[in-house]
């Protein structure tokens, strides 16, 4: 019998995997493919600043606490492992075209400093002057101005990935390509798990299947908002690197890889368990790109693809033990957040399953707490933010 089986294969599964096993736990990891299959693996991999501040709520706390063990787990891996996982403290330059954009960038760029972060509000030149090549697009005359975050950083997921999968490897984790169809409850235990190929027994079950845990976690009654929504990116191969820092407009943005790849996205998109691209979504993130740095002669389209984020219904992924049982387990529901979220969610549900004192108060992120009425989720809330996020693009 396993000491512990992870549902899950993306960033939450196998960083709970490698700090379990880290711990001396004996883990095997279910995932119904390979790495390159997760939203993980397909997101662009940007943290925002993410400092401490008086009156942090416990959602932004878990990403502070985690910014920091990011920074820790990316020296060790390396060394661990040999592999870089590209954590850069690049920058991010968010622009504004509007009137209401420059507005919206002034207020944030208030909240920013108010919790501590380096924000600087530039005028169109100065823009320019931070980033050469957005002179060259064709919308550089509607930028009005921008906002310099100075330590906004970026992570090359692929390679976080790799890094984790090799780590975990080292330290005896066992990975089996599997698909969960149901689990066998005896009184207050998860007895095994069956698959399109058989049984599977553990002595604990942790849920991490990103948005398909809600459909999961429902054979335990336990209710999970973790609808997917999609998310596309295209990625170009450039001749030479452009840009030095993440360009953020509304909510597209580019991610420049050292290597000369440039990342293009991105969507919010309620569309179910989709992970295509479309043409018309492709299209208009090309279009992005010309916007703010030309025509780009030489640039190839390597390839586009799509995640599916696992959305919550308050603001708070969902972290700790499913009510009614003794040995099972979830960590889902990150949204946006789940790579940035990923290494304090894994110390966190780690200490919560080995008996230690866990770092953050569990209570907000406890399987079974009360959440908001229909119709009042917090601003926080996956359909919050979606709502707000479209009514703020410009």
């Amino acid at each position: 019998m396993n000491d512990c089986c992870i549902v899950g294969g993306g960033i939450i599964g196998l960083s709970l995997a490698r700090e379990l096993a880290g711990r001396g736990v004996k883990v095997r990891v279910l995932a119904r493919g390979r790495g390159a299959d997760t939203t993980s693996w397909a997101a662009a991999g940007i943290f925002p600043p993410a400092p401490l501040h008086a009156g942090i709520s416990p959602n932004h706390a878990l990403t502070a606490w985690s910014d920091t063990l990011h920074r820790l787990w990316s020296t060790d891996l390396e060394a661990e492992t040999g592999i870089d996982n590209g954590l850069l403290p690049s920058g991010g330059l968010h622009l504004a075209r509007s009137a209401a954009g420059l507005e919206r960038l002034r207020a944030d760029a208030a909240r920013w400093r108010a919790q501590g972060a380096a924000a600087d509000l530039f005028e169109a030149r100065d823009v320019m002057a931070c980033e050469p090549a957005l002179a060259a697009g064709d919308g550089a005359g509607e930028i009005l101005g921008g906002m310099l975050l100075r330590e906004e950083m970026q992570l090359r997921p692929s390679r976080h990935l790799d890094a984790l999968e090799a780590s975990c490897r080292k330290r005896g984790v066992v990975f089996e390509e599997a698909d969960v169809r149901q689990f066998v409850v005896r009184g207050t235990r998860v007895e095994r798990a069956v698959t399109a190929t058989g049984e599977i027994t553990a002595g604990t079950w942790v849920l991490a299947a990103g948005s398909w845990t809600g459909g999961l976690a429902g054979a335990f009654g336990l209710p999970l908002d973790t609808r997917p929504i999609r998310g596309q990116i295209v990625l170009l191969r450039l001749p030479r690197p452009l840009i030095t820092r993440i360009i953020n407009r509304g909510l597209s943005y580019l991610v420049q890889r050292p290597d000369g790849r440039l990342l293009v996205g991105s969507t919010l998109e309620d569309v179910g368990f989709d992970p295509t691209t479309t043409p018309d979504t492709v299209t208009r993130l090309l279009g992005v790109v010309r916007s703010l740095l030309g025509e780009l002669p030489g640039s190839v389209v390597e390839r586009s693809w799509a995640g599916l984020r696992p959305g919550n219904a308050d603001g708070n992924p969902t972290i700790g033990r499913i009510p009614d049982l003794d040995n099972a387990f979830v960590s889902a529901g990150h949204f946006r957040a789940g790579l940035h979220q990923s290494t304090g969610s894994a110390v966190l549900l780690a200490d919560l399953m080995t008996g230690h004192p866990p770092h953050l108060d569990p209570a907000s992120f406890a399987p079974g707490r009360p959440l908001p009425p229909e119709g009042t989720t917090p601003p926080e809330s996956t359909a919050d933010y979606l709502a707000r996020t479209a009514a703020a693009c410009d």
